[in-house]
């Protein structure tokens, strides 16, 4: 097999044939009825008289369940920081965003449902909403909940090193205070669920349906919310989940909410949520507000990082928030050598909807404010905004940050240089020089950043002061599972613990295993169903954070390697050869040194289904293994606050070119040079593609999209008529890619995750691109997105233009 072989996408066929296989298109259970969800129409009410009755009394309703039934039977998500802000998966006291559930109507088909959910009766006493960071942290904004102080959900500081002595010392204090918008995934099947509640002997437990796909630290927060042990929950996942991006990652309440329905009507329940419902309630990427100052010495070096990071989390801190605060917590100084730091991370309610994860969710938000500062460090010091980089990276490995991150390797330096290279910086310079001098606008940008793959969910334990925290009781971890058997005929069935969002994980995961046990892919199958009762699983599974690459096929090589252990002391029988001394490869069991005396794989493979009294002593007779990774690197925070937050860390340098249209100020992209770093490729096709998916995933938050309020807190963004996402037109710009390769020593094959990288570094490169195309104009940029109607406000200031928060 050549070395560059890339074998196709095997989960493509049935997606392109139209048989995939999505919640929408299974129908588990014989007599499910169908829900509707009844919403608030108000971002701040209090909920007065309930009437029901209406409702229920309407032909084809079964069941109708509102504020009362969910307070007397559920008890508040778990969350992850003691503040006072119980969350349900409807509104039980108070309304705290348009679109929040308020009752469920279970009929006998969606019509039925939807008319029914009109006539659920509730009486509302309006408050004033509160939208925007800065409106929560005012000292007289109105209180969501009324139980805590304020709507400060969490608010900690982090000091390692003499910050304000290099602060004091500084030949410059760069300061720079930035904005970055809520925006979110839009994939293409929205959330959908069916739940069945049975009362059985043993007590009652839930069977769930759900295009969920992790982590599974949320099936214990879902079974605390019903009241039922973890045991008596159960969680299917179809394989085809209409992608995710995050979105799909956090806690799922309409599991629960329609677990409860399920109950109330006796029979199981379905709900599919529509377009307008998951624009207005399901989940956005945070809004972060940061100010940051930077120590710069006379050469431009930094020797000391203030960051106050304010993240608006909506109306309740849904787990895993306020994870946004701290997936970057290790490398929180990006690809840079800055000795000292300093943290103050605080989360935010507000009368918008609940914020979850989003593609590269915190990598956004920090490197955004992160890069801008870095060019505003060049323009302090004179220095060109590539140099100034240079001179600060990390040089290396492994590297240890302030917060006790460990970059795993890299060369971050060579891949800075083959971004220039590739991007031809010198010819747009020149188009650049050439398009000012005809009156226009043209800009060029660089982004620079540390991926991080494999979190370790330890990080979420930041969030409580490390006084509060209860001895035995930490949290750390990034373990995967996988299961591998070999049938009597030889063929391989590989059971994942990770269940894909459409990355190819089947694709991959066969390609591993096929590669470590020597047998072409075609002789491999892949499952990546998930069902909790019988896949294998850890509360840190799940398809996030780029896990896929360095922990689940780790643990794929690690039970193909228990595997090939059994084949070759059967081949070793076969051949009375000694088992060290084989192979396998070519779908043989061969001799190293002499590969002519070789039996085939399913010969060996039969031996220990028909013959297992032939192994040698102390061989097991089984070809099943199930193998869990689990890298003692991930440990739990240290008393005084570090922590390795992920196992790996690959790097990106992006580079990107655009035009403004003097007239229309539309910007055009114009140019991208990417490079990446992951480590090992496993998949060179699959690199390629999660790197165009992440640059048009940044594409839209850096130029288009965005989830905005009025004042009021009513959204105007229900459609895609206002909510605007990139299209094929768009991504249209000349993309020049490549990667270097440093292979991580923390993996057996040297992966790191790649799914995320340009969804961080494309929005700051976008950005610092267009800062300096209009710098001649004065113009500073410290906000996303980007489109004529925002350059036309900061180039005529003067004029008074409506404006969204």
């Amino acid at each position: 097999m050549p070395e560059d072989w890339t074998p196709a996408r095997v989960e493509d066929g049935p997606l392109v044939t139209g048989r995939g296989r999505f919640l929408d298109d299974l129908d588990p259970l014989p007599g499910t009825l169908v829900a509707a969800v009844a919403r608030s129409p108000h971002p701040h009410a209090r909920l007065g008289a309930v009437d029901l009755r209406r409702a229920r009394a309407h032909p084809g309703v079964i069941a109708v369940i509102g504020p009362e039934e969910v307070r007397r039977a559920l008890r508040p998500f778990p969350l992850s920081t003691g503040t006072p802000m119980p969350y349900y998966p409807t509104a039980v006291d108070k309304t705290r965003f348009v679109g929040e559930p308020v009752a469920v109507v279970v009929a006998t088909d969606r019509y039925v449902a939807e008319d029914a959910a009109e006539l659920v009766d509730l009486e509302y006493e309006p408050l004033p909403p509160v939208v925007g960071t800065r409106a929560a942290l005012a000292p007289d904004a109105p209180l969501l909940h009324e139980d805590a102080d304020s709507n400060v959900a969490t608010d900690r500081e982090f000091l390692f090193g003499p910050v304000e002595e290099s602060l004091a010392e500084a030949a410059h204090v760069v300061t720079g205070e930035y904005e970055f918008p809520r925006y979110s995934s839009v994939p293409m099947e929205c959330y959908s669920v069916i739940a069945h509640w049975t009362d059985g002997a043993d007590g009652p437990s839930v069977e769930a349906w759900a295009n969920f796909h992790g982590p599974f630290t949320m099936l214990p927060v879902m079974a605390g919310a019903l009241g039922l042990p973890v045991a008596a929950v159960r969680l299917h996942v179809p394989p085809d989940i209409g992608g995710s991006f995050g979105i799909k990652a956090g806690i799922y309440p309409y599991v629960v909410l329609m677990a409860l329905a399920s109950r109330h009507a006796g029979a199981p329940v379905r709900w599919s949520e529509d377009r307008m419902e998951h624009l207005l309630a399901s989940s956005t990427g945070a809004d972060r507000s940061m100010r940051f100052r930077a120590a710069v010495g006379p050469d431009g070096l930094i020797t000391a990082l203030d960051a106050d990071l304010v993240d608006n989390v909506g109306a309740y801190l849904r787990p895993p928030e306020p994870s946004t605060l701290y997936r970057c917590y290790g490398n929180i100084t990006g690809p840079y050598r800055i000795p000292a730091v300093r943290i103050r991370a605080r989360a935010v309610v507000t009368n918008q909807m609940p914020t979850g994860l989003n593609r590269g969710f915190g990598g956004q938000q920090l490197y955004f404010g992160l890069e801008r500062l870095l060019d505003a460090v060049a323009a302090a010091t004179g220095l060109d905004v590539f140099e100034v980089r240079r001179r600060n990276l990390v040089t290396g490995f492994p590297y240890e940050t302030p917060t006790g991150g460990v970059y795993d390797s890299g060369d971050y330096a060579a891949a800075v240089d083959l971004a220039v290279k590739n991007a031809d910086l010198a010819e747009l310079r020149a188009r650049q020089s050439a398009v000012r001098a005809a009156g226009g606008y043209y800009g060029i940008g660089v982004g620079l950043v540390v991926d991080p793959s494999g979190t370790n969910i330890g990080y979420v334990g930041l969030a409580t002061p490390s006084e509060q925290r209860r001895p035995g009781r930490d949290k750390s971890g990034s373990t995967e599972h996988a299961r591998i058997s070999v049938d009597p005929s030889g063929a391989v069935t590989v059971l994942l613990g990770s269940l894909p969002q459409g990355q190819g994980h089947a694709t991959v995961a066969g390609q591993v295993a096929a590669g470590r046990l020597g047998l072409p892919t075609e002789q491999v199958r892949v499952v990546v169903e998930m069902d909790t009762a019988t896949t294998p699983w850890t509360v840190t599974t799940g398809s996030y954070s780029s896990r896929f690459a360095p922990l689940v096929t780790s643990a794929v090589v690690r039970a193909a390697d228990q595997i090939a252990d059994t084949l070759c002391a059967a081949g070793g029988v076969l051949l009375d050869r000694p088992a060290d001394e084989l192979e396998l490869a070519d779908g043989l069991v061969r001799s190293r040194r002499d590969p002519a005396r070789a039996v085939k794989f399913r010969h060996a493979a039969g031996l220990v289904h028909w013959d297992p009294g032939a192994l040698p002593s102390g061989t097991p007779a089984r070809l099943y293994a199930d193998a869990a990774f689990a890298p003692p690197e991930a440990r739990a925070a240290t008393m005084d606050d570090r922590i390795n937050s992920s196992l790996c860390y690959g790097f990106v340098a992006e580079i990107a070119a655009v035009r403004i249209d003097p007239d229309t100020l539309e910007i055009t992209v114009d140019r991208v040079s990417s490079v990446h770093d992951a480590g090992t490729v496993l998949n060179q096709q699959l690199l390629d593609g999660q790197v165009l998916g992440a640059l048009t995933h940044a594409l839209g938050g850096a130029l288009f999209e965005e989830f905005r309020y009025t004042e009021g807190g009513q959204p105007v963004c229900g459609t895609f008529l206002d909510y605007l996402c990139p299209s094929s037109a768009e991504a249209s710009y000349e993309l020049r890619t490549d990667h270097l390769v440093s292979p991580s020593p923390l993996t057996p094959l040297g992966a790191k995750g790649c799914g995320e990288g340009s969804s961080m570094s494309f929005p700051v490169a976008l950005a610092n691109a267009v800062a300096d195309a209009l710098a001649p104009a004065g113009i500073e940029i410290t906000s996303l997105p980007l489109h004529g109607e925002v350059l036309y406000r900061l180039l005529h200031p003067e004029e008074e233009t409506r404006t969204w928060r």
